[in-house]
């Protein structure tokens, strides 16, 4: 009998090999000219500046958008199993659920005070 690890192993091995094949592929097949127009950094089609507006600051919009997304993300990733469950987790499931909504509405709660919900 085998270890039921084997496959697992495998499959990251195999995983590890065709990452590593693609990577070292790219560099020998790949073109090799550079000029100063690939080597620039690329915005927009804007010439780059030295410093951006506030001396390199980002808005803060730009961050509460990302928390917005990663506490959409969350949400989602618990809410699908327990939908899925429902009718096997009775009154518990019910009450988790619940103080899980209750604390997933801080993050929104602070959004909101940071004015990232207004798109203006």
């Amino acid at each position: 009998m085998t270890n039921p690890y084997v496959p697992i192993l495998v499959l990251m091995g195999a995983a590890a090999l065709l990452a590593l094949g693609g990577i070292g592929a790219s560099a020998v097949i790949g073109p090799k000219v550079y000029s100063r127009a690939k080597l620039e950094a690329y915005e927009c089609g804007i010439q780059p500046t030295p410093h951006a507006i506030g001396h390199g600051r980002f808005n803060i919009k730009y961050y509460l958008v990302a928390m917005t997304f990663i506490v959409f993300d969350i949400e989602v990733v618990f809410l699908y199993p327990w939908a899925v469950a429902f009718s096997d987790l009775a009154v518990f499931g019910v009450v988790a659920m619940l103080g899980f909504l209750a604390l997933i509405t801080v993050p929104y709660l602070y959004e909101w005070r940071r004015g990232a919900l207004n798109w203006d």
